[in-house]
């Protein structure tokens, strides 16, 4: 059993001390009202904890068989009570000391649910205006990454995706006895695929080395990405799953993935994945975040290993 065993002190370079022999991780939930102001929900340490009596988020030591979410997920639910809900992962902020770090899980949550203290751990668990953080006694290394964290909440990564021109590198997998791995996939199944495989990329984020340039995101750990999958010309394409909307085109999928990027314009966080000549033409003249489906295909390789 691997449960707690990351409970431990860590003493880094500078003889400081960290919790967590695997490194720690905490979750900070942000939503936005409908008058648009945000909020974070945020603890309040006990006065007898580690730097003690002041502010920052639910969180707590990894344990070796956890990844950084799953622990601040699992660490949420020890020291806040609450109905957590639908949550959407955003991204991961990474503070990193060499022999240890700490991941800051940042999510979205629809709505300000009613959330109190699980246990002694929490003095206070409240949801605090975004502008009204900075008044606050924060635990010194949360102080430190705020003003970073809090541009990150203002963004959403999203990757628009020409589905014509992609292909799904799991379809170039050839089946046990098959001499053409493609024959027998048909456009819907390849694209039924393709949006699957997309899932998984959404679930397991894009690490910041693998972002392409231009991108004007704040440079997190890893981001989870949001999806929109365009369909070939005149197809429905298949229902959208949890992480990837399906967006049929209606005419041309050149025209609407235009359309899209059209809407997006204002947006720093948005890229278009797609091979077309005549889409690439157009969205240079509009200043868009382009990348190939050889990026794509790149980003999906770590995912895909995961998922064997």
């Amino acid at each position: 059993m691997s449960a707690g065993d990351g409970n431990g002190w860590v003493v880094l370079p500078d003889g400081t001390r960290r919790w967590g022999r695997y490194g720690a991780s905490g979750l900070l939930l942000h939503t936005t009202d409908t008058d648009g102001s945000g909020h974070v929900l945020l603890q309040h340490r006990a006065w007898w904890s580690h730097q003690g009596d002041t502010w920052g988020m639910p969180g707590g030591a990894i344990d070796s068989s956890e990844s950084a979410v799953q622990a601040a997920l699992r660490e949420f639910g020890e020291e806040v009570e609450g109905d957590l809900g639908e949550i959407a992962l955003n991204g991961v902020h990474r503070q990193d000391h060499e022999v240890w770090t700490y991941d800051t899980v940042l999510a979205r949550s629809v709505e300000r649910r009613a959330f109190v203290p699980g246990n002694s751990e929490s003095a206070d668990i409240r949801w605090v205006p975004v502008d009204e953080v900075p008044d606050l006694r924060l635990l010194p290394a949360f102080g430190a990454i705020w003003p970073e964290i809090r541009e990150a909440l203002t963004q959403r990564f999203e990757v628009v995706v020409d589905a014509d021109s992609v292909t799904d590198p799991s379809v170039t997998d050839p089946p046990l006895g098959a001499t053409d791995p493609v024959a027998h996939v048909d456009d819907a199944e390849r694209t039924t695929r393709l949006r699957d495989t997309l899932a998984a990329l959404a679930v397991e984020g894009v690490g910041a080395a693998t972002l392409p340039a231009g991108l004007r995101l704040v440079e997190l750990h890893r981001w989870f990405p949001r999806i929109v999958l365009v369909t070939g010309d005149g197809s429905p394409g298949p229902p959208p799953i949890r992480g990837v909307e399906v967006v049929p085109a209606s005419g041309s999928a050149a025209d609407r993935i235009a359309e899209i990027s059209r809407e997006r314009r204002d947006s720093p966080d948005t890229l278009v994945v797609t091979a077309r000549p005549e889409v690439r033409e157009r969205l240079a003249a509009s200043g868009a975040s382009m990348a190939p489906p050889e990026w794509l295909h790149a980003a999906l390789g770590p995912t895909r290993a995961a998922l064997r």
